[in-house]
Order: structure tokens, then sequence, then C-alpha cells
């Protein structure tokens, strides 16, 4: 028998998503939100999260789509940087991150990602190349008048940080979203400054802190689960 949502979702899960699409919708209505795509693209935006946090690659496939939504509710209040990274970086990454999710399942038949240590070389190429990524997108962002620069540049590096760790299956991709999820909501309040509407964003991204932070702490567990079954089949056991 096919397992149903309810099932496959525990209880907390079935909750955080839940109340995440119902403050988010109830915020959207209370601040006169900037319109449908901007509902649309949160109400993805969670229930990607809540994907992730059981590493299933379908997450990955909605990030995608949530990213190519906020890169165009971003242009619309010039955040050309949020614009530039999310479609010009967030969104081909998810893709790849699928791809590679995919492609290392934990146990066969199961929609669940093998988690992989970082090695140091890998910590040492991502730190180079976002650094770079960093310097090459600061004089971009500053070329397109971009607003809140040095909040904008800032995200860069977050969002970079958050898609290679993606990619590479490692847990801290989480972080690295929380770190930039805070970022975001520091650009929208800014924004919210010039029009109110955009106090729908900023619940929409902490309600995605929360969500990241709960999917981090699920990752660590799945990541412990992971080597005790590892452990077991190198002794004879069943994954």
């Amino acid at each position: 028998m096919r397992r149903t949502i309810f099932h496959y979702f525990s209880k907390t899960q079935l909750i955080l998503w839940g109340a995440s699409l119902l403050l988010i919708s109830v915020c959207f209505v209370l601040f006169g939100g900037t319109g449908y795509l901007t509902l649309a693209a949160s109400l993805i935006g969670a229930t990607s999260l809540i994907f992730n946090a059981k590493g299933n690659p379908f997450g990955q496939l909605l990030s995608v789509v949530f990213s190519v939504l906020y890169g165009i509710i971003s242009y619309s209040f010039h955040y050309y940087g949020e614009m530039i990274t999310y479609l010009g970086m967030t969104a081909p990454m998810a893709l790849f991150s699928f791809v590679s999710w995919m492609r290392n399942p934990f146990c066969a038949g199961r929609a669940e990602v093998r988690v992989h240590h970082l090695r140091k070389k890998e910590v040492v190429l991502m730190l180079l190349v976002c650094a770079a990524v960093t310097w090459i997108f600061y004089y971009v962002l500053r070329a397109f008048h971009t607003a809140n620069l040095g909040l904008s540049t800032l995200s860069v590096s977050t969002s970079f940080l958050a898609v290679f760790l993606t990619w590479r299956r490692s847990c801290f991709f989480a972080l690295a979203y929380a770190a930039n999820d805070i970022i975001l909501i520091l650009l929208w309040i800014l924004a919210s400054f010039t029009d109110p509407a955009y106090r729908s964003v900023i619940v929409c991204f902490i309600l995605f802190l929360v969500n990241d932070l709960y999917g981090f702490f699920c990752w660590r567990r799945m990541q412990k689960r992971q080597s005790g079954s590892a452990d077991r089949q190198r002794t004879g056991g069943i994954c």
C-alpha cells in the first residue's frame, strides 16, 4: 500500500508545514501582500523546505520554482543582487542538486539522499570560490546601483555557501540557508519602510528561518541514522 503524505511526514513536520502555510497566507491578507506571485513563491518555498528536511529530491525541484519566482519579486524592488543570485545561481544549482540527490540515494527505492561528509579540500575550495564570487558580485551589483549594497553582497555569499553545501549533500546547507534568511529578513525590513506590503515577505523569511533550523536538526539526525545503518551493512545487516 502506498504511503500517504500523512504517513510520510512526522506530526511535527506536518504541524510546522501547516502552520507555515497558514501564517504566510494570513499575513499576506493582513499586510496586503505585493501580489499573488509573492504568495505563491512563499507557499512553494515553505513546501520545498519540509521536503528538503526529509532529504527528498522533490524539495530541490520546488526550490527551482521558488528561485525563479523570488527572482522576479526581487527585480520589482531593484534588489538586483537577489534577482541575479536566485536566477543565475540558486535556481541552476538547485537543479544540479536535484540530479546529485537522485544519483546518491540512501538505500535503493528510498526518497532520501545519502548525507555526505565534506573533506578538508572541499571546504577550502568552497571558501576560495565563495570569496571570488563575493568580490565579483560586489562590483557587478554596484554597477547596477543595487539597493542596500552591503547586505545584498552578503546575501550572495551566504547563498553561494548554501547552494554549494546543498549540492554536496552536507547537513550544513541548512545552516547556510538560515544565515541567508537572516540577511533577507533585514533586506525586506528595509524594503518595507518604502512599501509596507513587503511585511508579508519578512514573515515568509522568518518562517523559512525556523524551517531551515529544523531542517538542520533533521539532517544531523539523519546523518547519525545513516552512519548506524552503514555499520550494520558492513556486519551483514540490512539497509
